[in-house]
């Protein structure tokens, strides 16, 4: 069998104790390896600013939807992003969030997970490939703290996501959603005319 042969960024990133697929990151080079990382110290700094206390009078409205913008983000207008919420940094451009939505305090938005759908015993987790896909939060929705929102997940227009929950599915607009994973408990009425 013949054997792959790796790139020497691939083979630093292994020995720098970086734990990346030989599918996914096998034949990356210096160039692209030296533009991830610098990529990555600007939206990290970018990220930590979020929480910076000296800028907490403007941060919960306007510099942290303008720094998830920065990140590649498509952000909407009058959006609330709490204090230690968490981004896919690196997925930022996979992210809409639309006008007026609420995301609290302590919440992660996470555009890339391992793919177990083919993990069997035996198989090493770390060469296991990623789930990539979008985060869509519609106009009006709300995220309760300490949630997490996975790959590929829309939250709906008006949807309300309880504290603490684990959304892995689309929640329908005008619900609340809770629990980990979240399951619709309520449907929002229509106001009576």
């Amino acid at each position: 069998m013949e054997q792959k042969k790796l790139s020497l960024a691939y083979r630093l990133l292994k020995t720098l104790g970086f734990n990346y697929s030989e599918e996914e990151y096998g034949q990356i080079g210096f160039a692209k390896l030296f533009g991830q990382l610098f990529g990555n110290i600007y939206h990290a700094l970018l990220l930590s600013m979020m929480n910076w206390w000296i800028l907490e009078p403007v941060n919960p409205r306007m510099l942290r939807a303008f720094l998830l913008r920065r990140l590649g983000a498509q952000v909407g207008k009058g959006v609330f992003i709490g204090d230690h919420v968490k981004f896919d940094m690196n997925h930022a451009d996979m992210i809409t969030v639309e006008d007026r939505v609420h995301i609290t305090g302590g919440t992660r938005l996470l555009c890339h997970q391992r793919n177990l759908a083919d993990y069997r015993s035996g198989d090493d987790y770390s060469k296991l490939n990623y789930k990539i896909a979008p985060i869509h939060l519609k106009k009006g929705c709300a995220i309760g703290m300490e949630s997490f929102i996975m790959p590929g997940v829309t939250v709906g227009e008006g949807a309300v996501v309880g504290a603490g929950s684990l959304v892995t599915k689309d929640i329908p607009d005008w619900t609340i959603a809770v629990g980990r994973p979240a399951v619709v408990v309520k449907r929002i009425p229509h106001p009576q005319s």
